[in-house]
């Protein structure tokens, strides 16, 4: 059976891409819809040049999955689709610059590891820049070493298309920065690179236009979010994404790939391998550096491991590491299909922020009365809130929170209206009584004694001065 497998190494590619697409969307539907997913759902409904909190992509794409189905699977298939083309990617990146055989362990490789199955089920900024990621690693690869005039413009409207996925991006026009500064110096001399730059600045320039008529607010935002007013180190962060970056790649394989990453000197002997390496360590070390201020979630650096892929399989093949791969696989399996059950048959404890939510927006509606608003004490409360409510009435934060997509939006003469609260983990009372003369507890909900909900009945607002 497995000669078979690698016998037509392009259809078994493919045919896997295919089933775990099929196996994903079925998964998804079962799943609660994360409240970040929930806002991002929100926006579609309300497309715009970019976001307080990130790019739009997320946004537009989610905007033409709701034709299909607005439910939690058909949100999903955001990021069942961009996983799925990306890992098609994957093995025709793979096969440029090396063969199907090891284009096909590539697929493999990518297909197995926890970190790529956690993108197959959320729907966030993460899946585009995945998506557009992978797109801009190979037509760059295809118009650098091929020269050829539509892989230099397919370039730059990926390269556009992934800036607008999430900030993040940047780390790959940095790393091809670096490629031509340090081996191809003769592409400055190419129209065809500039044309690929004022591609990528046309596809950008909406988001950079948004963010200029409001201030670059989005901008510095982020700046902020990722960065600490201290300088001081702190050990047990860089250990934590250290060690995180070996949970998500699976141990055995991140060892493989680093270890000849460092063994090899970023392969720079080899352009088209160094290219790939390229893409893989400049966005680990930046995320490194990161860390050792602020912790780093080990998401951040998934775009690493499309690359960390393709040079694995390529260093399997060359250093006849079989043994180690199969090891490798047999435990990035284990803990992926370990994680899958889990977060089916024991969801309070994994399903943190996911859990029971349309129960519990449910059990709130119970307290509707004619003309009442709703309201989170959390923006991703608010947005499931809307998501799940019969005809997805507008939603809004009630009490003072971080600043969001929210803020940006409303209207404040009308902010604060008679209706119900709902609070998670902790009572709100004091702060909503801010805002309103009347405050009332009416419900305390505690789902399977892990998270507890808060629903208050408020009215009659006090007009608040305005600063």
């Amino acid at each position: 059976m497995l000669d078979t497998f690698y016998k037509t190494p392009k259809k078994s590619a493919y045919l896997l891409i295919l089933i775990l697409a099929i196996f994903a969307t079925l998964y998804n539907g079962i799943l609660p819809l994360h409240g970040d997913e929930a806002y991002y759902w929100m926006w579609s409904h309300d497309l715009q040049l970019s976001y307080f909190d990130h790019p739009p992509m997320i946004a537009y794409l989610i905007y033409f999955s709701n034709f299909i189905s607005e439910s939690e699977w058909g949100i999903r298939l955001v990021p069942v689709i961009a996983m799925s083309i990306s890992s098609l990617y994957v093995y025709k990146l793979t096969a440029l610059i090396s063969d199907e055989k090891t284009a096909l362990n590539a697929v493999v490789i990518i297909s197995s590891v926890l970190l790529t199955h956690a993108g197959y089920i959320f729907a966030t900024p993460d899946a585009p820049l995945i998506l557009f990621w992978t797109l801009s690693l190979y037509y760059s690869c295809r118009a650098i070493f091929e020269g050829k005039l539509l892989d230099f413009i397919l370039t730059g409207i990926f390269l556009g298309a992934m800036m607008i996925s999430k900030y993040s991006a940047i780390m790959l026009p940095l790393s091809l920065i670096i490629f031509i500064l340090t081996k191809r110096r003769d592409l400055l001399l190419n129209p065809k690179l500039y044309l690929t730059t004022i591609i990528a600045i046309l596809v950008v320039a909406p988001m950079l236009y948004w963010n200029y008529e409001h201030e670059w607010i989005s901008f510095l935002f982020q700046i902020d979010h990722g960065s600490s007013d201290s300088f001081t180190i702190q050990p047990w962060l860089i250990l934590e994404f250290v060690s995180s970056q070996f949970g998500v790649f699976t141990p055995v394989f991140a060892w493989i790939l680093f270890y000849y990453l460092i063994k090899e000197k970023l392969f720079i002997k080899d352009e088209k391998l160094y290219f790939i390496a390229l893409s893989v360590v400049v966005i680990l070390l930046f995320f490194l550096y990161k860390s050792f201020y602020v912790s780093m979630a080990p998401s951040y650096s998934a775009p690493a491991y499309i690359g960390g892929a393709i040079l694995l399989s390529i260093i399997i093949k060359k250093y006849e590491l079989k043994k180690s791969f199969a090891i490798g696989l047999s435990i990035a399996i284990f803990f992926t299909l370990l994680i899958r059950t889990a977060l089916i048959t024991h969801l309070p404890e994994l399903q943190r922020f996911m859990y029971k939510t349309e129960d519990i927006v449910a059990r709130m509606y119970t307290y509707a009365q004619e003309g009442d608003k709703f309201y989170g004490a959390h923006l991703t409360t608010a947005a499931y809130i809307k998501f799940y409510l019969p005809d997805h009435p507008d939603t809004d934060v009630a009490i003072d929170s971080r600043y969001s997509y929210y803020d940006m939006v409303r209207d404040e003469n009308t902010w604060h209206q008679n209706g119900l609260v709902l609070c998670r983990n902790d009572k709100r009372e004091a702060e909503l009584r801010k805002y309103y003369e009347n405050v009332e507890l009416i419900d305390t909900y505690k789902v399977c004694n892990k998270r507890t909900f808060y629903t208050y009945r408020v009215s009659n607002p006090k007009q608040i001065e305005k600063k």
